[in-house]
């Protein structure tokens, strides 16, 4: 049985409001939006069999490739929807309000999309990606048979953690031991005499986690979410597919904070390289560290499946919980960016 946190994950949803673009508007009066409840780890052409029906009436004759944008900004179909949201949506909005548009699909901006084949495609081939990460080949996703294929991918459309949950094993994804569940096992004596052979015949360990990161850096310091301006093109955000090197150390937890910064060195500078120890003695130094600060720059937000992390919670269990089913991990940060 999937534990909690993976089962919010899988139940969890963003309602949207969907407007139809007024050029693609054939009918009087135009026709009020769509009201609809988007799973966020689905993507948004599998929406399209519920939306086309509703806006059939105001369409006019013939259509191109169907897309969606916000505020202007056209939306990039083979990102989670839940990611998208916590991406563009500094200070959430609910419902979302989206614009869908029937022809002229900005094929500058969005690579094309042929509907749920193109999605599917865009699945698995990530699926791949990600055992390579872990498991050092993709062999398993490679042989695993095409109705078993089939069926893992119709759990993830409806939403199916029962199924996907006796699918994936399958895939003999390596694993993170939890940093809570080491500490608890430990804590016993019967755990503390075993400890070694638990290490080498237990789970196992992988030292490298797909995660895909998105940032948005401002130069302008702000106080509430709410303050920070809206993004106006994807050129605001960096997108960065670099896998995690996890580090376990003695008497140390790796945290969600250890994992962001050493992806960032470029916004982040030479913190990424120094311990928590020597942070703290900077930090004797108010001033000094003052100006360290200002030229490494912050995290100010980190957003995962729609939760604003605690930077110091165990990068374990964020991995562990928080993954999407393609074995991603999907982090949208707000850096403020450091002072040159």
């Amino acid at each position: 049985m999937a534990n909690e946190a993976v089962k919010y994950v899988w139940e969890g949803a963003i309602p949207l409001q969907i407007h139809l673009h007024k050029s693609d508007v054939a009918s009087h009066p135009s026709p009020p939006p769509a009201l609809v409840l988007a799973p966020r780890i689905g993507y948004l052409p599998l929406l399209i069999p519920h939306i086309k029906p509703y806006f059939k009436d105001s369409l006019p004759p013939g259509e191109d490739s169907i897309w969606f944008d916000y505020k202007g900004v056209p939306l990039k179909w083979y990102i989670p929807t839940g990611v998208l949201f916590d991406l563009l949506c500094a200070e959430p909005e609910r419902p979302w309000n989206l614009t869908v548009h029937f022809r002229g699909y900005p094929s500058n901006i969005l690579i094309p999309c042929e509907g749920e084949d193109s999605v599917k495609w865009n699945f698995v081939n990530s699926l791949k990606e990600a055992q390579y990460i872990i498991n050092g080949n993709c062999k398993n996703v490679m042989n695993m048979s095409q109705s078993d294929q089939e069926d893992l991918w119709t759990s993830v459309m409806n939403g199916d953690l029962d199924a996907y949950t006796k699918l994936s094993p399958k895939l003999k994804m390596a694993t993170i031991e939890d940093e809570f569940s080491r500490k608890a096992s430990l804590s016993s004596p019967q755990s503390r005499q075993g400890a070694t052979e638990m290490d080498v015949a237990g789970q196992i360990k992988t030292a490298r986690v797909p995660v895909r990161l998105y940032v948005r850096s401002i130069n302008q310091d702000f106080e509430n979410i709410e303050d920070v301006p809206g993004i106006d093109t994807w050129d605001d955000i960096s997108y960065l597919n670099r896998p995690v090197e996890f580090l376990r150390e003695e008497g140390k937890c790796f945290t969600l904070r250890n994992a962001i910064e050493s992806l960032l060195p470029e916004f982040i500078g030479d913190r990424a390289q120094t311990s928590g120890e020597e942070r703290s003695r900077d930090d004797d130094n108010t001033e000094e560290a003052d100006g360290l600060l200002r030229e490494m720059g912050e995290i100010k937000l980190a957003r995962i499946q729609g939760i604003e992390m605690k930077l110091e919670i165990p990068f374990s269990w964020v991995v562990n919980n928080l993954m999407n089913p393609e074995f991603y991990l999907h982090i949208s940060v707000l850096v403020k960016a450091p002072q040159r």
